[in-house]
């Protein structure tokens, strides 16, 4: 047996944001907290390898492109000379000065943290394999935020240097001449933007007849028209049959239409989307129910089958999104402190940051469909909003979809220049119950993007000037 060498009131399982913020928000209630991460430094998969440094990269590429497309409105600038050296640095001491601020906030509350992998051995202890042995952690109540990983396909060759998951990816070790993004969701059209920005010719193959699955048509179509004239290849209804690592390259197969049936790429990122870690954390000896996907089933207030053990995050179902974890994870801790605490968010916002950006909450047209609810839907086009034309850029459009009966707004989402920032708003308007004439009677500042949010609204209630829409 291992010495037991510490009690935890709450052991949290897991530092990515949801585990971090489940340790803050239970310690800032007066528990005595334990943080278990296994990599050297908090932040877990969002900070390190995922959202933070995917945006720093976005950034340098929005800028590349801004540059490039302003020469037909009067300013032209050379040929950028990118030093991959100095961005990946630049890229890094972001990462660094969040993880700093999060070791700060350790010490602030008194969290014990301790680095090391956790597994649970009952249903009270956890073993933690750590730099000088395995040390035992006995817990009164415990959260999961164990977190997920990328897929792999088992038929691709793991151990050569040119097929790449997204922390490949975002480590920015060479542009390839080449590259083969398989997966056209948010993670490969992320990284696919990226890399064109910085010189490699890209080609994209999804399975699925759109990119980005699951998101509203009207909103992917714009992207979709753009990166078509971008990218080398966009191949949809499409598979990749098998990778051959060659000397000169990947050779990489392929099923379905209109793709070749071969082609010789440097590198291939593999973006398929990611799974939870559910199976590798000894939750069986605990007693926990775990799916064979890895995941963990949990009630409104992230109890698990296991009375007095949590679980949140991507660990928990999709969408596997910071954001989504965060709040849960406040919940959580609150319960462990005997809070009346459960998640009951109305949407989950998501957002692409492709160029332009997608952003989307509520219900999706599809959806309202599918449920046979009847809905009144407006979409106001950026080329009528004079902040867009201003930015250069016309392609954008704002979507709304509400109650037809009471006007109440149902589901909401934006393409185009900023689209992340500017879903907030629909958020809170949906979490608060407006309609229509709740957002069109809110007085917008012009000239914004923000303000197409109100035209869409205008254009529900009938009172928009903006556009001539015959009766």
């Amino acid at each position: 047996m291992n010495e037991v060498v510490l009690h935890a009131e709450v052991l949290v399982l897991g530092g990515g944001p949801g585990g971090y913020s489940a340790a803050f928000r239970a310690a800032d209630l007066g528990k005595q907290v334990v943080l278990v991460e296994r990599f050297p430094v908090l932040g877990g998969v969002c900070l390190n390898v995922g959202c933070i440094p995917s945006k720093a990269l976005l950034h340098a590429a929005q800028i590349i492109h801004e540059a490039d497309e302003f020469a037909e409105h009067g300013v032209t600038f050379d040929k950028p000379t990118i030093n991959i050296d100095k961005i990946r640095a630049w890229k890094e001491s972001i990462t660094k000065s969040l993880n700093t601020g999060l070791a700060g906030l350790v010490k602030q509350r008194k969290v014990t943290l301790i680095n090391g992998l956790g597994k649970f051995t009952s249903a009270n202890t956890v073993d933690i394999e750590t730099a000088e042995g395995i040390k035992t952690i006995r817990f009164d109540q415990a959260i999961i935020a164990a977190g997920s990983r990328p897929t792999k396909i088992p038929v691709f060759p793991h151990d050569d240097p040119r097929l790449w998951d997204s922390t490949d990816a975002l480590q920015l070790a060479e542009i390839p001449k080449k590259l083969l993004i398989v997966g056209g969701g948010i993670i490969g059209l992320e990284m696919a933007t990226v890399y064109h920005a910085m010189g490699s010719e890209i080609s994209v193959v999804e399975l699925m007849d759109q990119i980005i699955p699951g998101c509203d048509k009207d909103l992917v179509t714009p992207l979709a028209r753009r990166i078509k004239k971008q990218y080398k290849n966009i191949w949809l209804e499409t598979k990749v049959t098998s990778i051959e690592a060659q000397e000169e390259g990947l050779k990489v197969s392929f099923e379905g239409k209109n793709a070749p049936e071969s082609e010789l790429f440097d590198a291939v990122l593999v973006a398929v989307g990611r799974r939870p870690n559910g199976l590798l954390i000894g939750a069986e000896f605990a007693g926990i129910t775990v799916n064979e996907q890895g995941f963990i089933t949990v009630d409104k207030q992230q109890r698990t089958n296991v009375n007095h053990i949590f679980a949140i995050g991507d660990i928990v179902g999709n969408p596997m999104l910071a954001h989504k974890a965060v709040h849960e994870g406040k919940v959580a801790a609150e319960v462990t402190a005997g809070h009346k605490a459960h998640f009951d968010a109305l949407t989950i916002p998501s957002v692409a940051y492709t160029d332009p950006e997608i952003a989307w909450m509520g219900l999706t047209e599809n959806q309202a469909k599918q449920q046979g609810i009847e809905y009144d839907k407006a979409v106001f086009p950026w080329a009528a909003s004079g902040r867009s034309l201003c930015l250069g850029r016309k392609e954008g459009l704002t979507k709304i979809l509400c109650e037809k009966e009471t006007g109440k707004l149902l589901g909401a989402g934006m393409v185009g220049t900023n689209a992340g920032e500017l879903i907030s708003e629909a958020v809170l308007a949906l979490e608060m119950g407006a309609d229509a004439e709740d957002i069109s009677l809110t007085i917008h500042p012009h000239p914004t993007l923000a303000e197409t949010f109100g035209f869409a609204a205008e254009m529900i209630t009938g009172t928009i000037t903006d556009l001539y829409i015959k009766k």
